[in-house]
This record gives C-alpha cells, sequence and structure tokens, in this order.
C-alpha cells in the first residue's frame, strides 16, 4: 500500500474537484437529513449528495451511461454503506490511521498535485468541498486499503505449484483478456425463492443487452451487485489462470464484444463480457538485469500515542547510538517497530530498490555498503536503514514467477473479498432514509 497510495488519494483529489460545480450548487439546499443507518452509524444526506456528484464527474461527457437517478442514488448508497461497514470492522479489528499520518497521506496528495497543504485546503473551500469532509473521505480510504490488505495476508495464498501452472499455460499461449462482469448477487444459502429471482434478473438483463437496448457498461452500473458497478464493472486485463474456470474455457474462443453467461458461481449470476485481447508475452523475451540491495532497517511508527516528533527524535537518538559504536542489529531487535523484521535484526534481505517504495528506496541508494542512512520519513512511520550489500541480478524468471504469483492472487482477493463484503452486508442493520427504499424498515441487503 506504501507504494500505490499516493496514486489512489490523487485521484481522491480529482474526484472531488470534478464534482466541485455541483456540490457548491447543493449548499443552499438542507442536506443535512439522515440517508440511511448503518448498524451504530449514520450516512448523511449531504455525504451521499457529494457521492453521487462525484461519480457524475467522472462521466461527464458519458452522461448518457448512467442510470437515472434514483438508480444512481442507490448504487452509489450501497458503496458508501460497504465504505461504513468496511471502516467498522477495521476498527475493531485495531486498525487505525493516526493524525499524524492523515497528515501526511494529505500531504502526498497536494505534492502529487504540485501545491501544499493550505493552498489545497483554499481549493476545496472554492469549491465547496469542506476540508473536514475531505479528511474524513481520505482517511476512510486508507483504512478500507489496510483492511483489505490484511484480509490477503491473512487468507490469501498461492502456491509454488499454482504458479508453475500457470506459466506452463502462458507458454502455450500467452494471451490476456480485457474483462467486464456484471453480478447478480445471491446470499449464501439462498432458498429456491431468491435463486429465482436473482435467475430472472440476470435474465432480464442479458435480454436487453442482446436486443442491444443498454450498452454493457451502462448495464453494469445500473443493475449489477458487484463492487465495482460504478466502474461499468470492468475487471482490467487478467490472463487465463486468473480467470475462474467456469468462464476461462469459453473465454479463448470468444471475439472482443461478445458476452457469456449468465453462470451460477459462489457469489451469485454472473455476465461476462470479452472487451479486448492482447498477447502476454509481448516484450518478455530479453533478460533483464537489476541492482539488488541487502539492507537492515530499524522502523519507529506514528501512532495516537507516539507524536510524529516524539517518533523523529527516537529514531534519531538510536542513530547517535550506532554512530556512536552500538550493533546495528542489537539496536533493531530493541527497539524496532517492525514485528516482521525485529527478530532478525532489522534485516530485510535483498530487494530491489523500489520494493518498499520510492522514498525507502533513494536513501537505500544514497549509502555505500556498511553505512547508515539518515533518518527519514514514509507512511509507516520513521526509519534509518543499513546497507549491506549490492549485487546485480538477472531477475526476468523471478520478475514472471512475481508478476504471476501477484496475477493469482489479485483474482483470489477479488473472489474471497466480494465474498467477504457481501456477508458483512448480510448481517448488517441497514435502515434506509432517503430514496425509493426510504421506510424506515430494515433492509434486507443480500436479496437479488
Amino acid at each position: 500500500m506504501t507504494k500505490t497510495l499516493p496514486a489512489v488519494l490523487a485521484t481522491l483529489l480529482a474526484l472531488s474537484s470534478v464534482a466541485a460545480p455541483a456540490v457548491a450548487q447543493q449548499q443552499s439546499e438542507p442536506l443535512d437529513r439522515i440517508a440511511a443507518i448503518v448498524d451504530e452509524n449514520v450516512i448523511l444526506q449531504s455525504e451521499l449528495q457529494r457521492a453521487v456528484n462525484n461519480i457524475k464527474g467522472q462521466y461527464a461527457g458519458r452522461e448518457a451511461q448512467l442510470p437515472p437517478d434514483s438508480v444512481l442514488e442507490r448504487q452509489v448508497l450501497e458503496r458508501l454503506v460497504l465504505v461504513k461497514l468496511q471502516v467498522a470492522r477495521a476498527d475493531g479489528s485495531g486498525i487505525h490511521v493516526s493524525d499524524e499520518e492523515l497528515n501526511h497521506a494529505i500531504g502526498s496528495i497536494a505534492q502529487q498535485n504540485g501545491t501544499d497543504i493550505e493552498t489545497l485546503r483554499q481549493r476545496l473551500a472554492q469549491d465547496g468541498i469542506g476540508f473536514s469532509d475531505f479528511r474524513n473521505s481520505v482517511r476512510e480510504e486508507i483504512i478500507t486499503q489496510r483492511l483489505r490488505q490484511s484480509f490477503a495476508q491473512s487468507r490469501i495464498s498461492v502456491s509454488e505449484g499454482e504458479i508453475d501452472a500457470a506459466l506452463a499455460q502462458q507458454n502455450a499461449g500467452g494471451a490476456q483478456y480485457h474483462l467486464a462482469h456484471i453480478l447478480v448477487a445471491l446470499p449464501e444459502g439462498a432458498s429456491a425463492e431468491q435463486i429465482a429471482t436473482g435467475q430472472s434478473k440476470v435474465d432480464g438483463i442479458k435480454n436487453l443487452l442482446d436486443k442491444g437496448e443498454l450498452d454493457f457498461g451502462a448495464a453494469a452500473v445500473r443493475y449489477s451487485d458487484s463492487p465495482n458497478a460504478l466502474e461499468s464493472g470492468d475487471l482490467g486485463w487478467r490472463s487465463l489462470d486468473e480467470i475462474p474456470s467456469a468462464f476461462s474455457n469459453q473465454i479463448k474462443n470468444l471475439k472482443a464484444g461478445d458476452i457469456i453467461g449468465p453462470i451460477r458461481g459462489p457469489s451469485g449470476f454472473q455476465l461476462l463480457k470479452l472487451v479486448e485481447v492482447r498477447d502476454g508475452n509481448a516484450g518478455s523475451g530479453s533478460g533483464q538485469q537489476v541492482t539488488e540491495y541487502h539492507a537492515r532497517h530499524i522502523l519507529i511508527r506514528v501512532t495516537d500515542q507516539v507524536s510524529d516528533a516524539a517518533a523523529k527524535a527516537k529514531i534519531e537518538t538510536l542513530r547517535a547510538q550506532i554512530a556512536g559504536g552500538a550493533d546495528f542489529q542489537a539496536v533493531a531487535k530493541e527497539s524496532s517497530d517492525d514485528t516482521n523484521s525485529r527478530g532478525q535484526g532489522g534485516d530485510l534481505g535483498w530487494f530491489p530498490a523500489d520494493a518498499f517504495g520510492p522514498d525507502f528506496g533513494k536513501q537505500v541508494e544514497s549509502v555505500s555498503d556498511g553505512g547508515v542512512t539518515s533518518a527519514f520519513r514514509t507512511d509507516a512511520g520513521w526509519h534509518i536503514v543499513q546497507r549491506v550489500a549490492t549485487r546485480q541480478t538477472d531477475v526476468t524468471d523471478d520478475n514472471k514467477r512475481a508478476q504471476v504469483r501477484e496475477q493469482i492472487g489479485r483474482r483470489k482477493l477479488d473472489d474471497e473479498y466480494n465474498r467477504f463484503l457481501q456477508e458483512l452486508r448480510g448481517e448488517a442493520y441497514v435502515s434506509f432514509r432517503s430514496g425509493d427504499r426510504a421506510e424506515g424498515t430494515v433492509d434486507e441487503p443480500a436479496k437479488p
């Protein structure tokens, strides 16, 4: 997450900006009503309106792909419900974002947009967006990312055998497929009535697509129960080993634009569209030499109990001890907050410069073998790094295996995490107070 977080948060900033005129127009209206109750939390009408406007901003020039406002509001409200549930689950699991971490993340957003925090604050105010609302959105984005990361670490594993099989399949074919899907969700242990309702719904969607009355992306936005519905159901590029077996055998025989399904899967009924195909082996012929570093590090985290200034002072004290002759490994074992490497004296093994993010890589590159960096800050906290050794490595095969491992892991994570979100939603108390479901009664979220 450290490597990708600034880009994700920069996107948040962009979305807030494009929606600004619509938000500003709404300021004279009373937007502080409750749109939904989610367990012990609430979603305000103003929060829902901002999110709807953000989506409309993303579809500027493509408004015809969006459903009617009432349907769009329902989809967006469902997404906000899932965000609230994930944040609550993360809080119960001990996943938090301190004010120091949040300030650092917002600083990264400002920097990536060529400005500073104060200018960012002014820009948001001009666009009718409260800075506290923006901070909350950023905090929730970080928290949900960390929950997903924690979920992946605890439940997702990829065996060497799976990687070998996928590589063999790639060598035999090598095609990659750009896919999109529509999901009509079913709860676990669905009743015959729920299955019949889901079947009827997905058949109706397929009928609209077959008649050409609705574009696939527009149908996904309007009808899909998948978390990526508002992205037109886009699944991105996938190799054959990343596609569930129920679809993979059929995909090979399709041409761009073809749709298959509905097919019943663990999450419900799915329709899958092949957007385009490309050669996954293109440009992967020659070997690749990269510089790898063997290093140790000490981390002092910034938390609600440890301020940024206190963490910085502590890491600088530890560096002074090492400069004075203390053993780096011994100090790491005693003082580092990185539980993964502390037992090994902070040893990180061999890695390419960008393995832990650009800031970390620059520091490792800035010292000679045996040297210790100055204290520096990342999203994780304050570090010092001792560079042990350097080598040149041909990583062509390693890169292929790492890429395949990531692909398989991403496919498994997408499937498992979507089921996890369905479970969260099915167990939650959700009462809608806005839109076409505003009856003040408890929603039955898993019913298709």
